[in-house]
């Protein structure tokens, strides 16, 4: 999670909401990644999204099974799904998004052999978004 961290870190630097991902298998890192929605002008440009192909070009094969997602955020339901269609193996989370996370629709958008663990560094994952936002609100945007 601490790498997460640092990608969304990284993104709040580049005026993108801190999302910070990261995938493993056997303990290597594939890929990190963090929000690009608004460099690219790209709504699907999560940092999930942005994980799960390069892990996926990393391991040359579409099917993460054997991986595990740390992500900073609870993933909304556009990235669920994806997560479902590559069979990501295990999901660890930070903050939950009553709001727009995944389990908003429904906690059956994961792969059902995925294993979710949740608020993992919750704290410091909620105060990037929390601080973030504030900020926007403070800057008048």
């Amino acid at each position: 999670m601490r790498l997460a961290l640092a990608e969304a870190r990284a993104a709040a630097q580049c005026g993108e909401v801190p999302i910070g991902a990261v995938v493993v298998a056997g303990g290597r890192t594939l890929a990190r990644a963090h929000n690009l929605t608004e460099t690219l002008g790209d709504v699907t440009a999560h940092a999930e999204m942005q994980a799960l192909t390069s892990a996926a070009s990393a391991l040359g094969g579409k099917y993460l099974d054997r991986c595990t997602l740390y992500v900073t955020v609870e993933p909304c339901p556009m990235c669920a799904a994806a997560l479902r269609w590559a069979q990501l193996g295990t999901l660890v989370y930070g903050a939950s998004d009553p709001k727009r996370g995944y389990t908003v629709v429904s906690d059956k958008l994961l792969h059902p052999k995925t294993v979710v663990v949740s608020g993992v560094s919750e704290p410091e994952c909620s105060a990037l978004m929390t601080d973030f936002f504030a900020a926007l609100r403070n800057a008048g945007r």
